[in-house]
């Protein structure tokens, strides 16, 4: 399974703010610690916020951070949500795709199934057990 820039961004992040919990970090902070611009970045944080992943406050000492524990978000959910929209092969769009062979194919069930079970094997980890180490001072 591939997945998309938009969530090895979304996942970077995460880890990233999984190394300091504690603290809130800016758009421009991350954008710049990544090389991303600030506004697929935004996307991407919007996204999290939405799924109650992160929690965002505008203004002076605003920014964003962990909205709850690292170590109660699992890695399948995560990936789940940030790869929504995002369908591992034509057929599994919401309108069904072009295929041809549709209503014969095989493949489709096995795929569906792999899927499920990649999700449910990275649904035992959390963000916890993938956090960066923290900074050290220099």
């Amino acid at each position: 399974m591939r997945l998309t820039s938009f969530t090895d961004y979304g996942l970077r992040m995460l880890m990233r703010m999984a190394s300091d919990p504690e603290r809130s970090f800016s758009t421009a902070e991350l954008a710049a610690e990544f090389g991303l611009s600030r506004n697929h970045l935004a996307k991407i944080m919007q996204k999290l916020a939405n799924g109650g992943i992160v929690a965002t406050r505008r203004g002076g000492g605003g920014g964003a951070s962990l909205a709850q524990p690292a170590s109660r978000i699992r890695l399948g959910a995560l990936i789940h949500l940030l790869e929504e929209g995002q369908p591992l092969v034509e057929c599994f769009g919401s309108d069904g795709g072009n295929c041809t062979i549709d209503g014969q194919c095989r493949l489709k069930t096995r795929l569906r199934t792999a899927e499920a079970l990649f999700l449910k094997d990275l649904d035992r980890s959390t963000l916890a057990d993938i956090a960066l180490a923290p900074a050290r001072p220099a």
